[in-house]
This record gives C-alpha cells, structure tokens and sequence, in this order.
C-alpha cells in the first residue's frame, strides 16, 4: 500500500518542488521510502509502504525494461504470480505486483485493466506514444483524484490533500457534493467536495493525451441472478471465499486480521486458520457491557490466535476529532471511524497488513434494514393504489404500522432505501440551509425498484466506495496500515452479488448463505449472533464537555467557514445532539480544517 502522485506537463522537471510537496503531504501512506522520477512531460511521485518485494526492485516509481513506459501504483493485485506465469517474455527484475503490470501493459495497453484482479489505483506514463493511462479497481478500495493546474497541467494523487499542496489548483466547493453530504453523511463516488478537483470513480480508467482526458467504465456489477440451489451455492461459495482469503495473504510481511466476534470477521479468521500455521487477530471494544470483546475472544480461543484486545474509554472526543479529520479531506460523518482509527493505530504497533471483514453485509444480506423492505415488499399496502387510500383513512383516525406508513411515504423499496435509509436532512431541510441542488450518480445497471439484490447493487456501488471503503482506506493509511478485503474479491463477490434473494434473506433470517456456508466454523454463541457495531450512541457522545465546547465554536460562530456555504440560522434549529448536528459538526470541521483553501 502506497501513496502515488503526479503532474503532467511541459518541462515536468520544472515541477519537482510542487511534487515534492505532494508526496510529502501523504508521507503516512508510504512511511518507508519516497521517490520520483521525470520525463520532458511527466513527473511521478511515490511513497512506499514495503509489502511485497522489499528490496529496491520493488521501488517505485518503476520503469519498464524499455524505460518507455513508467508506474506509480496503490493497491495489491491479488493472485498475480499466477498472472505473471503469462507473460514469460518480460525480463522480469523483481517479483512484485507492479512489474507485473508493467508487462501486460506492454501486451496489451490498457486493455491489460480486464484482465487485473485486486484493489489498486495506478497511473502509467508512456513516453513513446505521450499518454498518461489512469484506472481504479472495481469496488473502490484504492481512491484516485485528479485536477486541470492553472497552466493545463494534469496533477493527480491518492488524496485530495496532495493536490491542494501542488499549489497548482484553486479549489472551488461543489454544492451537489454538499447536498449529497448533508442527506448521506459522505461525499459520492463520482464527485469531490470541489467542483474543479475529480475523483475516478470505481471501475473506471481514464486516458489523458494531449491534453485531453477520457474517462471510461470498464466493468460493470453483474446485473442477471443465478439459479442454484442451496447445496450448489453453499460448495461454492466455501470454494471461492477460501480461495480469496489465500490470495489475500500472499505479502513479505506478518498478514494479521481484525476480529469483531461478528460472522464476517470470523468466517475470515477461520479461513485463515487454514492457511497459516498461527495467526494475530486484533479486536477493539470500548468498555461498556454491550462491547463485543467476550465474541471475539471464543474465535480466537478457538483458532488458538495471537489476539490483542484494545481496550478504550470515550473520553476527549474533540481531541479525537480535531487529530483524525484532516485524513479525510472531505466532510464525512460516519461516526465509527474514531474506533476504526484506533483500531488500525492498535494493529500497526505489531502488523503491517490486515484482512478485514467489509461489505459482507451487501453480499449477503445482513443490514436490518434490507429485511425491512424485505417486509415492504411484501405487504399488502406495497404498490397497491387501493390499499394505500385505504391506509391514508385509517391511520386519520388510529397509528398504524411503520411498514403501513413506509408504504405510503414512498414508491417502492428503491425510493424508501434512497430517501430514507442512511439519511439526515430531507429536501426541505437541505432547502432550508441554502442548499437547493440534488445529485444522484449513475449506476452500471438499471435498479428494478422491486429488487432486493438491487438494492445491495445500489449499496455495492454508493455506500461500500463512497463510506465503508473511504474509512477503511483513509485510517488504515493514516496510520501506515493496509487493509484488504477478501469478500471484495472479484470472483467471490460475483458470486455472491448473483445469489438469488432467498439465499441471502428472509422474514426471519439474515446471511442466509453464510450461516449455512461457514457456520460449523463458528462456535455457538456466534452462530445465533446479529449484526451488532461499536455499541456507540451519538446522543451520548454529546453529553461530553469537550465535544459541546467545540461545537460551539464550530457551529454557534457566524464567523466560522463553513457559514459561507449554509445558512447561520437555519443550523441552530438543528443542534439537537442528534445525527444531524453530528453531520453538522463533521461538515464545520472539515470548513475549519480547509479555511486556508476554501
């Protein structure tokens, strides 16, 4: 795992200053070594995070045997040693991913991106034909921005934070991105929160020549279900999960994983199990009676782990706050990230590299809410014109069933996980701050509003890039940690994303196909386990001092930033100690953190 950058442009030596500037910037990313290189039009920055290949063989940025063709890269390709076997003739110097890439490339251009399993964002300069050829992994794991500098340069980084350091762009606050931010919590996947700063969404390449930048899909999500049976599914499943997880601790370092006491997480350790010898598994809880700490510790009794348990109080939260926020670069108001951060500080004491257990729940069917519209759908109400009046009498004169009342509220299920799963301020509010632009991003498929496997196609392509994988990314990184994520892996999560409904849930029963596939893997108590988080509560969060003092001058100052951009009064109806005060807070913070640049 890495930190890439780089600046396309006339006379590129002329620019080593502003890249020095940028890789310096994301140091954290690529703690063990720095370096760049320049052509006339191309100058390429790397910071190196020593994975696979620890010698200088495997120092970036990497040239080609010809030295026509140049790399920086972010990620792991998974499984590339078999890839490798491919493409005997390249007179390989070392044995890492990179060069890999390198020589399919040769082969291949950029239609190599079809054939490259893993996480990654990467960048590969050719001299030869003056292209600069760009593309990000499937799911979003590894982040890619770029920008157009004063002077027509193309500056492109891992973070935001390096291009605001080039000093070559001016940044210009999107106000799209901000209204998706106050409904969602997190800035999309095909935006920034500047309208002149880019991100390469997921599954997408872009090719810059002459100035001019093309970006394009190159994969999409599956859009058809299997029909398989649940002894076929179950075989298979075992089968392609098992193979992930191998893949994943191919490294040249000790490869730990997180461990919740949650299914996912468990499944991965005792996959692992199978593959090493013994294993460090990590596990954070604060300390309060709900922590899940006691389910962690059966697994790892069971497997005979190496477990570190990190114990934390919730104590100085705006401490916290005011240290974390500027990895992320952008307003975000997912409130795990303050344990995930220490999660991955706590690993990093003892481990390079970590598996996690992210996105299981879109694969498998495990958020509540997915069976809820489970129960949507079918209730009688649901798309029925005679029920819903029916409804709209009745309820004038007793309550009646949230189902019953989401059934009026929405269209379908797809208009009920979009406006009101996972939101904060609706329309009118949103209006009311002074926002009165809406975004939605494209999908690789058509949503059927019908469709549970829909909506975690939705979720696959909004929530895991945007959210889940931001987080995991940008803490991990903070704190010179790679994560990666075994069920993400292409072969296994097309697997599961083409599972039909039925294998995934029902009225009674979530992760239908992980229970029944993994559960002799579990012990007793995890088997009758539900999804259960950090046990935190926002409203109790703001019974700290601390955190009431810095919202205060965060929130209650017309001076502040970000009053530049919603309305001063309108905000302090909504300081409730709630989830939208806590969005508002996030969204001050990130204003204050950029005053210099906004």
């Amino acid at each position: 795992m890495c930190g890439i950058a780089g600046i396309i442009a006339h006379n590129a030596k002329n620019y080593q200053q502003e890249l020095h500037k940028m890789t310096d910037t994301i140091a954290h990313r690529g703690p063990d070594a720095t370096h760049s290189e320049f052509y006339e039009n191309a100058a390429l920055g790397h910071r190196r995070l020593s994975i696979i290949d620890l010698s200088e063989n495997g120092k970036q940025p990497m040239f080609s045997n010809t030295k026509n063709e140049c790399i920086v890269l972010n990620g792991e390709i998974y499984g590339y040693q078999k890839i490798k076997a491919q493409y005997p003739a390249y007179p390989y110097r070392g044995s890492s991913d990179t060069e890999v890439i390198l020589a399919i490339y040769q082969r291949k251009q950029e239609k190599l991106i079809h054939d490259l399993p893993g996480m990654f964002s990467f960048a590969i300069w050719n001299d030869e034909k003056q292209e600069l050829f760009c593309a990000r992994d499937r799911f979003g794991e590894k982040p890619f921005y770029y920008a157009i500098g004063s002077n027509n340069e193309f500056v492109f980084a891992s973070e935001i934070k390096a291009i605001l350091a080039s000093g070559l762009i001016r940044p210009e606050v999107n106000p799209d991105a901000l209204s998706h931010y106050l409904q969602h919590g997190y800035i999309n996947t095909y935006q920034s929160i500047y309208k002149n700063i880019y991100t390469l969404p997921p599954a997408h390449q872009l090719i810059w020549k002459e100035g001019k930048v093309t970006v394009s899909r190159y994969y999409s999500l599956p859009k058809k279900d299997k029909v398989i049976s649940l002894s076929d599914a179950k075989e298979e499943f075992t089968y392609l999960l098992k193979n992930a997880v191998k893949k994943q601790l191919v490294a040249d370092v000790e490869v730990g994983s997180f461990l919740s006491g949650g299914l996912d997480s468990s499944s991965i350790v005792a996959l692992v199990a199978e593959f090493l010898p013994k294993q460090t598994t990590i596990s954070f809880g604060y300390d309060h009676q709900d922590s899940e700490l006691k389910f962690a510790k059966e697994i790892s009794d069971k497997y005979k782990t190496n477990h570190i348990e990190v114990h934390e109080k919730k104590e100085d939260l705006a401490t916290s706050l005011l240290k974390i926020s500027p990895f992320f670069d952008e307003p975000f108001s997912d409130i795990s990230f303050i344990p995930h951060f220490e999660i991955c500080r706590n690993a990093r004491k003892n481990l390079t590299v970590v598996l996690s257990g992210d996105a299981g729940d879109e694969l498998f069917g495990g958020y509540n809410f997915y069976r809820v519209e489970n129960q949507l759908k079918n209730h009688f109400s649901y798309k029925n014109i005679i029920a819903r009046f029916g409804l709209n009498l009745y309820q004038k004169i007793k309550p009646i069933s949230f189902v019953s009342q989401q059934n009026l509220n929405h269209k379908n299920m797809l208009d009920f996980h979009r406006n009101f799963v996972r939101n904060a301020f609706n329309p009118e509010e949103r209006i009311a701050l002074g926002i009165s632009s809406s975004y939605e991003q494209p999908y690789s498929f058509t949503p059927n509003p019908d469709s549970l496997n829909d909506i975690m196609r939705h979720d696959l392509e909004t929530y895991v890039p945007a959210n889940m994988m931001v987080k995991s990314d940008r803490m991990a990184m903070a704190n010179s940690l790679e994560v990666r994520t075994p069920f993400l892996d292409i072969d296994f999560a097309e697997f599961c994303i083409q599972l039909p409904e039925q294998l995934k849930l029902n009225h009674d029963h979530d992760k239908i196909i992980l229970r029944e596939a993994m559960g002799s893997y579990w012990t007793e108590t995890i088997r009758k386990r539900h999804k259960q988080g950090f046990g935190m509560s926002v409203k109790s969060w703001f019974d700290e001092e601390n955190l009431i003092r810095l919202s205060g001058e965060l929130l209650k100052n017309p001076d502040q930033k970000i009053f530049n951009y919603i309305d001063f009064k309108a905000v302090q109806k909504f300081l409730n100690k709630d989830h939208k005060h806590w969005n508002l807070l996030q969204l001050a913070l990130w204003a204050h953190n950029n005053a210099v640049y906004i």
